[in-house]
Parts: structure tokens; C-alpha cells; sequence
């Protein structure tokens, strides 16, 4: 079971290129969070990224990419100081002042951004993403080192750019191709990636329990079946489980069955009895029981959401 891809297909609901466009300064950019994950790559020039947590803020280079997993707003732009409005209102604004600055060359104050977001189900109800840093910061010497995200840099920037026929189709998978890239970056510098829920899986033990429970959502499975599953006692299973995934096995467990029903109740319209038994739950009234206290709807009231959504 590829746990990782796992989870990105049950609680990944979208992708979407926010813009390729060059800024001319003085400019800044403001991203409210929008349960979405957010990726900015730096095609030329250079700009400042700014989160809301009061850090300071980080220049970026020609070639650099920079991933803003969760939670808050963040702002680009071309000094630290600079206002920002909007990201729709900003390039509305270059919108109109294109025509009469085609025929000209780049002004060496511009930057050419490629801005781009995932947009996931509950975000910060899973550890992928709400145990990773505010930032993730991919300087370009680092990754022309790797090859595989300058390539795909190159690709996207491409794509983007040229509105080839089936550029759209393309530029999707390319999108999902990056995000994958960027974790398998990070997880490999091991002093960034020291405890959280990509080391465990790769950690034997914790990784195989993980799998296990993906594999097998349905299963009636213990703390104590787990443990045995993995060749360790329950106690320092538990134990070491809890310190790299975040949060209890069962506790994982449960939110990772709602999870599965979510895209169920978004992507079919299966019976409530059906999908309860799917997740591991015999009995409608505590699976439905469950998933309010999950998700914070009942699962009618989040299908009807779902569905008014998607019309």
C-alpha cells in the first residue's frame, strides 16, 4: 500500500494554477489560506515571502520554489515592506497595464511568478499536512542538485506559458507530479523531516502499522492487533506511534475512515449503511456519530454540502 499516495487521492479534492504572470515593482500579493496548500515558483527576478506568524521574511531567487502548507495567509512581493492587495486584484491590474508594455523588454525590477494550489478536505485534520512547517523552502542550487523538480520546473513553466493544445490536462498532472516532488524533497533532508508523519513511514515498523490500516480500513483493528502486527509490545507501540504520527493509533485511525467516507459521500451516492460498513462500522448511528464528531457535519448534512457545491 503506498500510504502517501493514499492519502493524497482521499483528501485531495483539486488542483489549480492561480496564475504565470510577470509583476512589475512596486508589487505585492496577498494569499488567504482557503483550506489550500500553496506552491510559488520563481521563474525570474527575485521576491520576498511573508507569513502571517510574525517570522521574518524570506527572499526568494531566480529558480526558487517555495511551498506554504497550512493554515494563515502569506504575502509575495518585490521588498519586505511592500503593501499587497489581493492576488485577482494585483493581476487585474496587469491585465491593463499589458497592452503597451508588450513590445518591451522585461524590466530587470520585474519577477515571473508561477503560483499554483491544492486544495484538500479538513487540511489540518491530517497529519500530512498539519505537522509540516509554515514554509518549505526549495533554493534552486538545492534542487538543480536533485534534477527531478528543476525538470519539472521546466515542464510547468512550459505548459503555462506556451497554452499548447491539452496544455490544461497537462498542467494538472504536472501540478500533482510537483506536490509529490516536494515532499520526497523534504522528507529526504532528514534534519528538516526529524518527526512527523512522513518519517513514519518510513520508519519499518510504524510505516507497516500505517499501511495496515490503510489497507484494511474496515478491520477491527486495536491498539493491541496493531502492535502484534508490527512485532512490538502495545505499550511501546503506542508510544512511539503517537511521537511520530501526532496523535494516537486509533485516534488516526478513526479520522482516517472518515476521511474515506468523505470521498465517498462526495463521489457516490452509496447508502449511508454501505459506506458505515465500508469504514469498519456495523452500526449507521455511530458511524454517523463519528463522522459529525470528525468533520463537523452529519454525513446528510455534508453530502447536501458536497453536492450544492459541485452544482
Amino acid at each position: 500500500m503506498d500510504v502517501l499516495a493514499n492519502v493524497i487521492s482521499a483528501t485531495r479534492i483539486g488542483n489549480a494554477i492561480l496564475c504565470g504572470a510577470e509583476f512589475e515593482a512596486p508589487w505585492g500579493i496577498r494569499l488567504d489560506q482557503e483550506n489550500r496548500t500553496y506552491f510559488h515558483i520563481v521563474s525570474r527576478g527575485t521576491c520576498w515571502l511573508r507569513l502571517d506568524d510574525g517570522s521574518e521574511p524570506l527572499q526568494l531567487f531566480q529558480g526558487d520554489a517555495v511551498l506554504v502548507p497550512v493554515g494563515g495567509s502569506h504575502i509575495l512581493s518585490d521588498l519586505p515592506k511592500t503593501p499587497a492587495l489581493p492576488l485577482a486584484e494585483t493581476l487585474a491590474c496587469s491585465e491593463q497595464n499589458r497592452p503597451h508594455k508588450e513590445s518591451s523588454p522585461p524590466d530587470n525590477r520585474s519577477t515571473s511568478l508561477i503560483c499554483g494550489g491544492y486544495q484538500f478536505e479538513h487540511e489540518e485534520k491530517h497529519p500530512l499536512l498539519s505537522l509540516l512547517p509554515r514554509a518549505i523552502h526549495f533554493p534552486a542550487d538545492k534542487t538543480q542538485e536533485a534534477g527531478s523538480l528543476q525538470t519539472i520546473f521546466r515542464l510547468l513553466r512550459s505548459e503555462v506559458t506556451g497554452r499548447s493544445p491539452g496544455s490544461e490536462t497537462v498542467v494538472s498532472r504536472l501540478v500533482d507530479v510537483l506536490f509529490v516532488y516536494m515532499l520526497r524533497a523534504w522528507m529526504s533532508d532528514e534534519s528538516a523531516c526529524s518527526a512527523c508523519w512522513l518519517t513514519a513511514l518510513k520508519d519499518p515498523q510504524i510505516g507497516k502499522s500505517l499501511s495496515l490500516m490503510h489497507q484494511k480500513p474496515q478491520e477491527n483493528w486495536t491498539v493491541e492487533t496493531l502492535a502484534g502486527e508490527v512485532l512490538m509490545s502495545r505499550a511501546v507501540f503506542a508510544k512511539k506511534f503517537s511521537e511520530l504520527v501526532g496523535e494516537p493509533p486509533l485516534s488516526y485511525l478513526t479520522r482516517w475512515r472518515m476521511g474515506i467516507a468523505a470521498r465517498s459521500l462526495r463521489e457516490s451516492q452509496s447508502p449511508l449503511r454501505m459506506i458505515a460498513q465500508e469504514v469498519g462500522y456495523e452500526a449507521e448511528f455511530s458511524f454517523s456519530k463519528a463522522f459529525k464528531r470528525v468533520m463537523g457535519l452529519s454525513p446528510g448534512q455534508y453530502r447536501a454540502r458536497e453536492m450544492k457545491t459541485a452544482r
